[in-house]
């Protein structure tokens, strides 16, 4: 049986993942996240999750799915990259739950104790955007650290990613050994097209106004994560990786999911995009094909 061993999060960076265009919001030039429009603050309590009334799940095609039906298809998979809005808090309850499911399903983790992520640690600095996430994220790593499920930061330094964006990907071959150890192996692999694609369609007259390689930042963050989800696959034998991350890294299968592939072909995945929408009972156009599965979630009003 398939065991839930690892939890590989942006955690304690979660906002900066709204880096360039994480999820469905733009960005600032030179890197700071722009203020999500679904950005009501921290919650107050918990989300009460009512499947079919604030959040709907469907297949790529728009066919009705269930969260259940979800955890059911991560058995076949090595790792889950689910996509989220950073400040969408039905999200992050969402999360929270397919984790409970997941070690229900998969059975008892490691007895090893979880590597914890606290606020304000990791491989990244925190700032005064990120503090939100993390306190949304809180209830996921409370029940990882519960169930001895070990938690990984699988970001980049945010000083790195900006020096990316700021003097492009060649100026890390600039670093130290000691700053090497927290990036992914260098040359890391250049954006596909399709991922250029989204990207300028995404960021539309705004990026050619950016200074610097915006996309090499952009891509750097993707190559981090995926080689962590890489690293820990192969560091726990069966393991389920679980991935929390900003939409705009994994949806369409670009970004991390390329990333993955690069560092470690053939790794099996489920992709998961989380999107509000003010009538998430019906999957339009534009949210067609984002994952395997695409949930909706209700927008605040």
């Amino acid at each position: 049986m398939k065991k839930l061993t690892a939890v590989s999060t942006a955690l304690s960076c979660a906002c900066s993942l709204g880096l360039l265009g994480c999820g469905s919001a733009g960005a600032h030039a030179g890197g700071a996240p722009a203020p999500s429009p679904h950005d009501r603050g921290p919650p107050t309590a918990p989300v009460a999750l009512e499947e079919g009334v604030n959040f709907h799940v469907f297949r790529p095609d728009g066919t009705p799915a269930t969260l259940d039906e979800m955890v059911a298809e991560a058995h076949g998979v090595e790792a889950v990259l689910f996509g989220e809005e950073h400040s969408d808090r039905i999200t992050h309850g969402l999360q929270e739950e397919f984790l409970r499911r997941a070690f229900v399903a998969y059975g008892r983790a490691s007895a090893r104790p979880a590597g914890e992520a606290p606020p304000g640690h990791p491989r990244s600095g925190t700032d005064r955007e990120a503090r939100r996430p993390i306190v949304l994220s809180s209830p996921i790593v409370e029940f990882a650290k519960a169930h001895g499920i070990p938690v990984i930061a699988g970001n980049a330094p945010r000083r790195y990613v900006e020096r990316a964006g700021r003097l492009g990907r060649d100026s890390l071959d600039e670093l130290p050994e000691t700053a090497l150890a927290f990036l992914p192996p260098l040359p890391y692999p250049e954006p596909s097209q399709a991922y250029r694609a989204e990207w300028d369609e995404l960021m539309g007259d705004a990026g050619d106004h950016m200074p610097g390689s915006p996309l090499d930042a952009q891509s750097l963050w993707d190559a981090a994560m995926g080689h962590s989800v890489a690293t820990a696959i192969d560091g726990r034998e069966g393991a389920l990786v679980v991935h929390l991350a900003g939409g705009f890294h994994v949806e369409n299968g670009t970004g991390i999911a390329e990333a993955l592939e690069h560092y470690r072909p053939g790794t099996t995945t489920l992709l998961i995009a989380a999107r509000p929408s003010e009538d998430p009972s019906v999957l339009v156009e534009e949210f067609v094909g984002l994952g395997d599965f695409v949930i909706l979630t209700l927008t605040p009003p």
